[in-house]
């Protein structure tokens, strides 16, 4: 199986952030344009090079996902995880970048690039790139494992992946087999991403497109079980975020919308959500990405207020 995989050119203060922050398991390698990314597929390697003077390959992880954003979305989603301390550097970053006057308040769109699995090198571990890779490349370069270069290149992530030493980014003898895709770990901040666009960015309730104003909620808490699957996730408007997860609403597992008589009970009100009852909710088109019924199920007989 030949796969593809990419060394992308990145700055110091974005790789040594991450990798002083060991608790961080996926990362926003992000544009400050938005760009449409589609160099890989979900499970192949992303690898990360720093600019001159160092000009050494310093890290990687698992790519999982590509998406434009604004960026106090992506904020939302990774924090830290973005390679900056607080929301204001990071937006400072980003109109460095682009140019922008030290007045402009828009909020930009970026281009997100979600790894999971992410690994930073010390020092001492960081490796020259290859021999094809130009210093006047600024955004990335794209390898397959069919050729030398891909080839070692794969072997020396998956090693890193794997938990084993690297023996040398120049040996190009196989020792884990035909490369594979690697299966993405999504994260919350990747779950929010993912589910987001699902829906094409509208609530699965009332089809509400401003996006400050959804979330994706898990159908079955991360904490009951759940997992960060896009089929374990619903777009919402933030009210009905709140009262799925408080139990006064619900969707079953034929997938209509169900507004608990409580909400009449307990707060004399709910008109608004009454009259939504019973419809049939906006679902991906992607039948592989629709709510999971078990999930479904779950939260109908555990979470639910009849």
């Amino acid at each position: 199986m030949t796969l593809k995989l990419i060394v992308a050119i990145t700055d110091y203060d974005w790789f040594e952030l991450l990798r002083a922050s060991p608790e961080i398991a996926e990362v926003n390698f992000w544009s400050p344009s938005a760009r449409d990314f589609r160099a890989l597929e979900p499970g192949e390697l992303f690898l990360f090079k720093l600019h001159a003077p160092y000009n050494k390959i310093v890290g990687g992880g698992v790519f999982a996902y590509s998406t434009m954003l604004p960026w106090t979305m992506a904020w939302e989603a990774f924090g830290r995880a973005n390679g900056a301390n607080s929301a204001g550097e990071m937006r400072d970053r980003i109109a460095r970048y682009r140019r922008a006057d030290a007045g402009d308040r828009t909020n930009f769109e970026i281009g997100c690039r979600i790894l999971t699995q992410p690994f930073f090198l010390e020092e001492r571990d960081w490796i020259d790139p290859p021999a094809s890779l130009s210093k006047h490349v600024v955004a990335f370069k794209t390898y397959t494992t069919s050729d030398e270069e891909g080839a070692a290149l794969w072997e020396f992530a998956h090693e890193r992946l794997s938990g084993t030493t690297p023996f040398g980014v120049a040996e190009t003898q196989a020792r884990f087999g035909e490369p594979q895709l690697i299966r993405p770990r999504l994260g919350q901040g990747a779950f929010r991403v993912v589910v987001t666009d699902s829906y094409q960015r509208r609530c699965a309730i009332t089809k509400e497109r401003t996006l400050p104003a959804l979330e994706a909620a898990h159908i079955r808490p991360y904490g009951d079980g759940g997992t960060h699957d896009v089929r374990n996730g619903l777009l919402l408007r933030r009210d009905i975020h709140s009262l799925f997860d408080a139990g006064y609403v619900t969707v079953t597992p034929d997938l209509s919308f169900e507004v608990s008589r409580r909400i009449r009970e307990e707060f004399e009100n709910g008109k608004h959500y009454y009259a939504l009852h019973g419809q049939k909710i906006f679902a991906p088109d992607d039948r592989l990405k629709h709510p999971d019924a078990e999930a479904l199920r779950w939260h109908n007989e555990e979470r639910f207020r009849p």
